[in-house]
């Protein structure tokens, strides 16, 4: 299936995976971009040591393109990116915040630039750095979606933008990426979806109780990490998102995730919270996020942890490798592209 996505990314399917902490891990971006799709790596846990250590594991399991996902606005994301552009990382996918030096940098050696966007003006504002793609993010999506449907937003930054636009947000059925492309789209990316293969590394019992799910079975809040978020409805999540975190308790928790990963304290969140007091809240609350967000992808672990999902998690309910998956879909989409009236 050829569209301005796999021309651009020179990749042989239009199915991205999206860069999901300590779910895009080396192996399953790797299996992704094997199976001709592009895989994004989750860099969001990660010190610069382990994420160069990250992208060399992924150039020995494949020879295909890949790329790594920086959310600008955390501490340690810049570092992180600078990894990736040393390393001549082909695709750069950054979000929440201003791009414009990865662009730079990565046209230098010949690599790609996606940019995460939920707005017509995020989009217009990306393409005018000169990014390759937007990865437009609907309300549907698992974490950060944005207010608007896929149905809507897709076309309507169509409108705006004349780059590839990889849908994401209700995305992970062969029907959804005919929807996609109808819509305006070049590509869908499909986190919930591929977390639930046999690549992913989300523990059993997370996979078995989202297949459990109907898509009704979420919750949208921004009080369990700062930013509006949507993750799977359970009694842990309703109690963590009922209310935000005090600034002091959010402070510490996430002081204490800083010390989990090994990352400096005066660089991730004090560094943080104090050249960015505006986000100060935002940024404590986050940082504080990422252990329950572990616990129940690597643990488990849903007394303690918290799973990020999208609505698309009651379409799931088996668990094929990413080959597997994707010759599926491809088979899917033809099959429903065929079934619409000439």
């Amino acid at each position: 299936m050829h569209t301005r996505f796999t021309e651009t990314f020179g990749v042989q399917l239009p199915l991205l995976c999206p860069g999901m902490s300590y779910i895009a891990t080396p192996e399953l971006v790797a299996a992704t971009s094997n199976a001709g799709g592009l895989g994004i790596l989750a860099t969001g846990p990660l010190t610069p040591e382990q994420t160069r250590s990250a992208i060399r594991r992924i150039r020995s399991l494949t020879d295909k393109p890949f790329g790594i996902g920086c959310t600008l606005m955390m501490p340690g994301a810049r570092e992180n990116a600078e990894v990736a552009l040393q390393e001549q990382v082909p695709v750069i996918n950054f979000s929440l915040g201003k791009g414009d030096w990865i662009v730079k940098r990565a046209s230098s050696y010949g690599g790609k630039v996606i940019a995460t966007v939920v707005t017509e003006k995020h989009a217009i504002s990306a393409e005018k750095i000169g990014v390759d793609a937007l990865l437009v993010t609907g309300h549907e999506a698992a974490a950060h979606g944005g207010e608007v449907t896929s149905l809507v937003l897709i076309p309507a930054i169509r409108k705006v933008s004349s780059l590839p636009i990889i849908a994401a947000g209700g995305f992970g059925t062969g029907q959804g990426l005919i929807a996609a492309l109808a819509l305006g789209a070049d590509a869908i990316a499909m986190g919930s979806r591929l977390a639930m293969t046999q690549e992913s590394p989300v523990h059993h019992t997370t996979k078995d109780m989202i297949r459990q799910r109907s898509v009704g079975d979420t919750i949208y809040s921004r009080n369990f990490d700062g930013l509006w978020c949507r993750v799977m409805d359970t009694p842990t999540a309703r109690k963590l998102t009922r209310k935000p975190l005090s600034l002091l308790v959010a402070g510490w928790r996430a002081l204490g995730t800083a010390r989990r990963m090994k990352l400096p304290l005066g660089k991730t969140v004090l560094g943080g919270m104090l050249t960015q007091p505006q986000n100060l809240r935002q940024l404590a609350q986050f940082g504080a996020a990422t252990e329950s967000i572990r616990l129940a992808i690597e643990d488990g672990d849903h007394q303690r942890g918290v799973q990020l999902i999208g609505q698309v998690q009651g379409l799931l309910d088996d668990i094929p490798t990413v080959s597997e998956l994707f010759q599926r879909l491809v088979s899917e989409a033809r099959a429903t592209r065929d079934k619409l009236p000439s």
